[in-house]
């Protein structure tokens, strides 16, 4: 009898809803990479823009993104419904494709990025809190990880799909656009019809003010840790970009350049949900040091490594740290924050990883700039080992976090 009661694991175990919540990041991610795979290359050879005005277009793209996210988190927690602020976002992105193939002036271009970017804003903090609200805690890990590993699935077809599109297309930019609409269509529909948001619990409290102090602080010192590890991390995880100018630099062919990222996110993909699967099973932190160890061994494969079989390696590390911390740091979030805050703390939490990204790549091309590219990596590993030991603070003031939620 007991055996009978006992909580069914495995993925099959994992709940529906956010194996179609993946699906719908897998669909809208490859159709956004289609786009982005294509726009700065559209924008200068077709539209005559300049690089300086690409730098800005992206720039101010990503930022709106993490700006947005907080708010939207917030209203979630003060809506007390996660799915509409999803499909609001999802949606916002779908109806700027067709802006992208019929823009005659680089303004619209810059319009349907910031719109695009703007509904990727809205969705985040609001989907990730809705997979915690759905998933049962012994199958976070699990539904964090599925989560991720469709969502990197569609950043690697997504960008094959438009290389594979242009030469079908004879390089008719507008014709991928067009295309790329499609996934997005789909995965709006999907998020409609396939993906039920829980009812509210009984007896939660209401959130009046989800971004006020007395609420911030609700959020508690275990949840602020996790987050202030999370944050100096990801100083250390600088865009890749600088693993495409490191394989270049080793004599990586330009046209096998987009190879890097797509090995990348293979690997990625297919250890995001095994990772989740062991943090489940057996201990969060562990799993998650294993991923800062990862970082260190990438950062330092890539600063001493001259040979482009050296370089792969790292960017198979790269690829494995991913996969192992990813999904888990959401998850730890979801473990630490109070039910009712889940969208708050995971717009707080994105938008201090999406700064420290940005200052990461920033210091990361300075460091490039004056000192080569050992020094970027260099960095890199000293910044993750601080975060390891960071780590191993929480874990010793939370040894609970550390423990499986396995039954």
């Amino acid at each position: 009898m007991a055996e009978e009661l006992k909580p069914r694991l495995g993925w099959r175990a994992i709940p529906k809803p956010i194996w179609a919540l993946g699906f719908v990041s897998m669909l809208m991610d490859m159709s956004s990479e289609m786009i982005h795979a294509l726009l700065p290359v559209y924008l200068v050879t077709v539209m005559g823009a300049s690089m300086v005005t690409v730098g800005v277009i992206e720039g101010i793209a990503e930022a709106t993104a993490s700006i947005v996210k907080i708010f939207s988190g917030a209203i979630s927690d003060w809506f007390g419904k996660r799915k509409l602020l999803a499909v609001i976002g999802y949606g916002l992105a779908a109806l700027t494709r067709p802006i992208f193939p019929l823009a005659s002036t680089v303004s619209w271009l810059v319009v349907a990025r910031f719109i695009d970017r703007v509904g990727k804003g809205i969705r985040g903090a609001p989907r990730d809190a809705l997979v915690a609200d759905i998933a049962p805690p012994h199958l976070r890990g699990a539904s964090f990880g599925l989560r991720q590993s469709l969502d990197t699935v569609g950043a690697f077809v997504g960008p094959l799909a438009a290389v594979g599109l242009m030469w079908l297309m004879s390089n008719d930019f507008q014709g991928v656009f067009w295309v790329a609409a499609i996934p997005a269509i789909l995965a709006v529909g999907l998020l409609l019809f396939a993906v039920h948001e829980p009812e509210r619990p009984a007896g939660l409290r209401k959130v009046r003010f989800p971004l006020s102090l007395p609420e911030l602080r609700r959020l508690g010192s275990a949840y602020w840790l996790v987050v202030a590890v999370a944050t100096v991390f990801t100083l250390a995880r600088f865009s890749e970009a600088f693993l495409i100018l490191r394989a270049q630099a080793v004599g990586l062919p330009i046209v096998l350049v987009p190879m890097v990222l797509v090995v990348m996110n293979v690997v990625y993909a297919l250890t995001a949900y095994p990772a989740g699967v062991l943090a489940d099973r057996f201990n969060r932190l562990t799993v998650l040091m294993i991923g800062f160890a990862l970082l260190i061994a990438a950062d330092l494969t890539l600063a001493f490594s001259g040979s482009l079989l050296g370089v792969t390696l790292g960017v198979v590390l790269w690829g494995l740290h991913m996969g192992f911390t990813q999904g888990l740091l959401a998850t730890l979030v979801a473990d630490t924050a109070p039910p009712e805050l889940r969208g708050t703390a995971f717009g707080v939490f994105n938008l201090l990883g999406g700064l420290a990204l940005l200052a990461a790549s920033v210091i990361a091309g300075l460091l490039w700039d004056q000192l080569g590219a050992q020094a970027t990596f260099l960095a890199g590993a000293g910044l993750t080992a601080l975060a390891l030991v960071g780590l191993g603070i929480v874990r010793w003031r939370l040894p609970d976090l550390a423990v499986s939620h396995r039954p």
